[in-house]
């Protein structure tokens, strides 16, 4: 029995050995729940920090949204109210803003072209066209039956340095010559809202007047244009405008010019090289998010000195003054002002001339000429466009003295009454079909135009 003692009966070292093992389980049970506890904190504190930070990007996210829809809506205002024509059309040499654009180089100028090409009709032989009670220039003529390459364009545009901007017109008419159509500098860095134009340019009068002949709506231009200012009126000179630092469009100006274009002539020799002078003043705004309009007045005051025009039989020559003025409407109209898809546009001008001088060595005195058009289009998908326009003109009546000359209006007023359908391929190029019933002459004319419109290399702004 004694030997057996030791393996029944536990030795102290063992009790201890047991004992120590029981507080390292106990405590690796303390040591465990407390770094569950630990990181179910760091888990929740973590968590929270996420969703914290989520809803601070989602605010954020909003508000650009917000902000984006509020510039985008503010831009699009913007352009209703200043723009650019609504329609896309091909452009290369529209006149440009204030503010040169900032991609033309002095070193590297914008270069772009337009070709403008017509297949034409007629019912009357166009070589023998006249307006009865006009004397016309020679801008005013109609296009030649058959294929013509029309008037096509090349244009150089750029920034010469920060403070002027230039731009030079090249013209390509139907008669393979070659000409200056616009060649001017303008500054870009005036205070208070002036602007500064020298050179050749089109005139700042009427509505239509500035613009390019390849931005029309229609092939030609309305009767009171050809009558009055023989198609446009452009000359050398010198142009101001102040646009006024008001929330609605309001702009006012001043021309004066060499006196060499029609309705003037031959007087830059005689009146210290001025024989033109303009002003007009256009103001405009929004009507609510989908129209926009634009008003405006101008006044061309001329002198001629044996200024000459081809006649009946042979050239008419006037020596006189000339005072036209002009009033010019356009409303445009799109759906939340979104141009792309669908819209419309109205416009219209009224001219009022009047004339005190000498033709062909007889009297003219205070003689009153007038004519309007009002033209409307609309776009009714986004390549597709239709138009109508109906224009006039009337010249008073001189008695029996001006019989059979060019300034016998007939007693009758010209009358033409305009329809066309175009497509764009893109906003580089047009196609366009017209047809015209002229009562220009007392016998009708029934005119067919076939017309496309491409326009290749830099693309400017186009005019309100």
């Amino acid at each position: 029995m004694a030997l057996l003692a030791p393996t029944l009966v536990p030795a102290p070292a063992q009790a201890q050995d047991l004992t120590q093992l029981q507080r390292d389980m106990k405590q690796m049970q303390q040591q465990y729940e407390t770094a569950i506890a630990k990181l179910r904190g760091d888990y929740d504190a973590r968590m929270k920090d996420m969703e914290t930070r989520l809803k601070s990007a989602e605010d954020k996210a909003t508000s650009a949204t917000s902000t984006a829809a509020d510039a985008q809506k503010t831009a699009e205002a913007t352009q209703l109210q200043v723009a650019s024509a609504p329609a896309p059309a091909p452009e290369a040499a529209a006149s440009p803003p204030a503010s040169a654009p900032a991609s033309a180089s002095g070193f590297n100028p914008a270069i772009g072209a337009v070709l403008n090409g017509t297949f034409t009709g007629y019912t009357r032989d166009p070589k023998s066209y006249r307006i009865p009670g006009f004397a016309l220039g020679d801008e005013a003529r109609l296009l030649p039956r058959g294929f013509s390459i029309g008037e096509s364009e090349i244009n150089l545009q750029a920034n010469a340095d920060p403070y002027l901007f230039a731009n030079l017109t090249l013209s390509f008419p139907g008669d393979k010559t070659v000409g200056v159509e616009e060649g001017f500098v303008q500054s870009t860095s005036l205070p208070f809202g002036l602007t500064a134009k020298a050179g050749r340019f089109f005139s700042g009068i009427g509505y239509l007047n500035e613009q390019h002949s390849h931005t029309w709506d229609f092939v030609d231009q309305p009767l009171p244009y050809r009558a009055f200012l023989n198609n446009q009126y452009g000359d050398d000179g010198v142009q101001v405008r102040w646009l006024a630092p008001t929330d609605r469009f309001l702009e006012f100006g001043a021309e004066a010019a060499r006196g060499d274009a029609f309705p003037a002539g031959g007087t830059a020799d005689h009146n210290a090289g001025v024989g033109a002078w303009s002003l007009f003043a256009h103001t405009g705004d929004d009507i609510g998010d989908s129209a926009n309009y634009r008003i405006g007045l101008s006044q061309l005051w001329t002198k001629a000195k044996d200024r000459t025009t081809d006649g009946l039989s042979g050239t008419d020559t006037y020596s006189g003054t000339d005072h036209t003025y002009i009033a010019d409407a356009v409303l445009k109209w799109a759906p939340n002002g979104n141009f792309v898809d669908r819209y419309v546009k109205l416009q219209g001008e009224y001219f009022l001339r009047q004339e005190n001088g000498n033709f062909n060595g007889s009297r003219v005195g205070n003689r009153i000429q007038t004519g309007w058009y009002l033209q409307g289009v609309y776009q009714f998908l986004p390549r597709w466009r239709v138009g109508l326009r109906y224009d006039q003109v009337h010249a008073a009546s001189l008695g029996s003295g001006f019989a059979g000359t060019t300034l016998d209006n007939l007693a009758s007023t010209s009358r033409r009454y305009t329809s066309m359908v175009d497509y764009s391929t893109s906003e580089f190029g047009r196609f366009r079909l017209q047809y015209s019933y002229d009562r220009s002459r007392p016998a009708p004319d029934n005119q067919f135009v076939l017309q496309y419109v491409i326009s290749i290399g830099a693309h400017g702004a186009h005019i309100y």
